[in-house]
This record gives C-alpha cells, sequence and structure tokens, in this order.
C-alpha cells in the first residue's frame, strides 16, 4: 500500500507545510468564493469595530469571533461544494442535501453574528 508523503511531516517542517496549505485555502476562497471576498471585507470593518463596540474582552471575543465563525462556515461550505462539484455537476438528490444542509449553515452563522452584533449595539447605545 502507497503511504501519503505528507503524513510523515513533523515538527517546523510540518507546521510550515501545513501553513502554506491553508494560505492557499484562503487565497482559493477569496478568488474564487464572492461570499467569502464579501465576508472578508465585513471582517476588516466588523473586527477593529468589535474593539470599540465592545466594552469588556468577552463582548470584544463576541463581537469579532461571530465574524470569524461565519468566514469559518462559509469556507467548510465552499469546500464542501467543490468536493460535491467534483465528483460531478449531474443532478443528485444527496448532492443538493449536502450543498443546502451546508448553506443552511451559513445562514445560520449569519444569524448568530447579526444577533450577537444587534445585541451589543442594543446594550453600548440605547442602555
Amino acid at each position: 500500500m502507497k503511504s501519503n508523503p505528507h503524513k510523515g511531516r513533523t515538527g517546523l517542517n510540518r507546521i510550515i507545510h501545513a501553513a502554506g496549505y491553508s494560505m492557499a485555502g484562503l487565497k482559493a476562497a477569496y478568488n474564487g468564493e464572492s461570499a467569502f471576498r464579501q465576508e472578508t471585507w465585513l471582517a476588516v470593518v466588523l473586527v477593529p469595530l468589535a474593539f470599540w463596540v465592545g466594552q469588556t474582552w468577552i463582548e470584544v471575543a463576541l463581537l469579532a469571533g461571530s465574524v470569524l465563525i461565519v468566514m469559518i462556515v462559509e469556507l467548510l461550505n465552499s469546500a464542501i461544494e467543490a468536493a460535491i462539484d467534483r465528483i460531478g455537476f449531474e443532478m443528485h438528490d444527496l448532492s443538493a442535501r449536502a450543498k443546502d444542509i451546508a448553506s443552511a449553515a451559513v445562514l445560520l452563522s449569519l444569524t448568530l453574528c447579526a444577533g450577537i452584533w444587534g445585541a451589543a449595539l442594543w446594550h453600548r447605545f440605547l442602555p
């Protein structure tokens, strides 16, 4: 049986290669997914804003973290879509189901983010 040559890496060599793969994934998502691009620019605005809106480190963490969760879920959604598309473009109930469920996860993460930001803004400016 043939072994995976990437699995033999250890220590700093593994970390360097993993970081490279992660950067390639971020670049691929940014260049290939308009939703991820939009969420990236939203994060560029909202993450620094979290430090102004949040009054405690917990509030800042919730505000910034909720934005990052949206981006993480979008990355997973894009990965699922790419894997399904790799298999084939013909319509199949399981393919549609996988894509719909991944899309629903993005919707829920956006809802969570909006709720956290709405509550924080309400608490900060309308006590």
